[in-house]
């Protein structure tokens, strides 16, 4: 089996020009990224340090869960995803964080050796009220592996600063 390579590091300061601040997304606006296989080893020490539930773990407790067979923890999925969002744009960005996610899905179990890919959709974005200096957008994200298969879907909000301020 193939190892990923390593994520880069992210970059210590934010770019001082962002590409993606909050006047760059629009509503229907669709972007896709990422291309990450999921390895067994890491798989194994997320679930043991973070979500140790025997079908995250144990081969022979996977194949008698519901999941039938070994499945990759839901909260690693997230973390995965999260990742690719930062190396697709968010380290490029003027994001301010999130307030939360509304809705997260876990459709399909995700396996050791997946691919995953990410496509994202803008679905509102509006202006802060407390904070002019920074808008709100609202996308929906959906997690696909190398069969085209959903696996995973989530809906939450992004802050992210407007140019020049």
């Amino acid at each position: 089996m193939s190892t990923p390579t390593p994520a880069p590091a992210p970059t210590a300061a934010p770019a001082s020009s962002p590409t993606h601040a909050f006047e760059d997304f629009s509503v229907g606006q669709v972007r896709e990224f990422g291309s990450r296989l999921v390895d067994r080893e890491e798989g194994l020490a997320f679930a043991a340090a973070y979500d140790p539930q025997p079908l995250h773990l144990d081969e022979d407790a996977a194949k008698a869960s519901v999941l039938g067979g070994l499945s990759i923890s839901g909260w690693h999925t997230c973390a995965l995803v999260m990742r690719m969002m930062c190396d697709a744009y968010l380290l490029d960005s003027t994001s301010q964080g999130s307030p939360g996610i509304d809705q997260l899905r876990w459709l399909k179990p995700v396996r050791p050796g997946d691919t995953l890919r990410v496509r994202m959709t803008v679905l509102e974005t509006k202006d802060s009220r407390s904070r002019p200096a920074i808008g709100l957008v609202r996308s929906s994200w959906e997690v696909f592996n190398q069969k085209d298969e959903l696996v995973m879907t989530m809906d939450g909000w992004g802050m992210f600063g407007r140019r020049g301020t």
